[in-house]
């Protein structure tokens, strides 16, 4: 198999790589949304914040029949690496993923990572392929789903009423797209709080986030297409950003929307701010894209405050994961 690594300027080798992918996610992850070649272009070309993902694809006498990636920090975790591998359902068990593999993990060498780190669908043939490469199972996360056309919204309405008696310290505000430059640095310090949620067995160090990065993040997903609503939760007397929730809403296919962070500072936690910011976000989309149809978000199978906030607001469960690394 010849594997080289996808041009993004080249939609030929772009596409075939998308078809690949969700080739396998059809079986593996039928729940999921196909992913289309702009989104892939925004992966490749800007990533999540400004560091894109690297994709191969794998030929066999010029067929595409598989498909991976690589992606890397130079901001923190500088001797880690994630990587991912698709093989066309109709061609596995022949060697192409352990072929496409160990080209990936030589392209991880190269750039000078020590520890490498995989993900696959729990139940899917992912777990036997991964543990029979040496890695170990080192987390597990859960993609969950908010379908808004079966939410309660006198539920939502209530629950938020609710977490504000207990914040009545706090004011929400609201920014869509970039935010406002001069509260970049209250808002580097606010994502940072992230590294709080658990991370399980992973070998992990703490997220560093420095101004230029809450910036790259914006450009990144504004190049993308997608439009960024952030609600913050302001301290009414310090004017202390004390928490937030984001949510990116699919500028391809609006009626899609994902769930980015959301976090309270430490000082400020108690005060039900996680549940008032997430109905509040709730609730403004209602207002302001009323096409949204359903919110995806993922957290860890361990971080048991998130998940009950998430399954209050009827989010459910569609599909988890297991995380893997290795040397």
């Amino acid at each position: 198999m010849d594997v080289h690594r996808v041009d993004v300027d080249d939609r030929a080798s772009l596409a075939a790589w998308v078809d690949v992918h969700n080739a396998a996610e059809a079986l593996d992850a039928p729940w999921q949304t196909p992913l289309t070649v702009h989104r892939a272009e925004g992966d490749a070309r800007y990533g999540w914040d400004g560091e894109p993902e690297t994709p191969f694809l794998g030929c066999v006498d010029g067929e595409p029949v598989a498909a991976g990636w690589v992606s890397a920090s130079d901001y923190d975790n500088l001797d880690a690496a994630w990587l991912g591998v698709r093989v066309r359902p109709d061609l596995r068990r022949r060697g192409l993923g352990s072929a496409l593999l160990a080209a990936l993990e030589r392209y991880v060498r190269d750039l000078g990572r020590g520890v490498v780190g995989t993900l696959g669908w729990a139940g899917s043939p992912a777990e036997a392929f991964v543990s029979g490469h040496g890695f170990e199972a080192r987390a597990r996360e859960a993609q969950r789903r908010q379908v808004l056309a079966e939410v309660d919204w006198a539920d939502i309405e209530a629950l938020h009423a609710e977490a504000g008696t207990h914040a009545g310290d706090y004011e929400l505000v609201r920014w869509t797209g970039r935010a406002p430059e001069d509260v970049l640095p209250a808002l580097a310090a606010l994502t940072a709080s992230i590294n709080d949620a658990p991370t399980d067995d992973l070998t992990w160090e703490d997220e560093v986030f420095p101004t230029e990065r809450i910036a790259a993040y914006e450009r990144a997903q504004h190049a993308r297409g997608d439009l960024l609503h952030r609600l913050v939760a302001r301290h009414r007397v310090t004017g202390e950003l004390a928490g937030h929730t984001v949510v990116a809403v699919d500028g391809e296919r609006p009626a899609f929307a994902d769930q980015h962070d959301t976090a309270v500072a430490p000082a400020h936690r108690g005060h039900r701010l996680g549940l008032l910011l997430k109905t509040g976000m709730n609730l403004w989309l209602r207002e302001t894209q009323p096409q949204v149809e359903r919110i995806d978000t993922w957290n860890a199978e361990s971080n048991r405050h998130m998940l009950a906030v998430n399954d209050v607001m009827g989010y459910r469960v569609v599909g988890r994961v297991v995380l893997y690394q290795r040397p």
